[in-house]
């Protein structure tokens, strides 16, 4: 993937794909509500969507939920998604 500018960075909306009772999901839904950044949550047992499919999707193997992109830019989990976050603050 190429390099994102700081506006798009700013602009891109998340997609976090997770489960309703998965702690770390809810971790990553609250510190993207908490930065006041764009997200969408996909719910991947009420959607039907498979390990496989979600990583046909992303491009990525899949173990673990979350999954989660920010624009087209694959990010990781929530454990990747902290740091991750940090490393757009100026």
């Amino acid at each position: 993937m190429t390099e994102q500018t700081e506006s798009e960075t700013k602009t891109d909306s998340y997609t976090v794909y997770g489960r309703p009772w998965c702690g770390y999901c809810s971790g990553a839904l609250s510190l993207l509500e908490r930065a006041g950044l764009e997200f969408e949550y996909i719910d991947i047992r009420e959607q039907d969507i498979s390990k496989a499919e979600l990583a046909d999707k992303i491009g990525h193997p899949v173990y673990t939920v979350p999954q989660i992109l920010h624009g087209d830019r694959y990010i990781g989990g929530y454990t990747d998604l902290v740091p991750y976050l940090r490393s757009l603050k100026p």
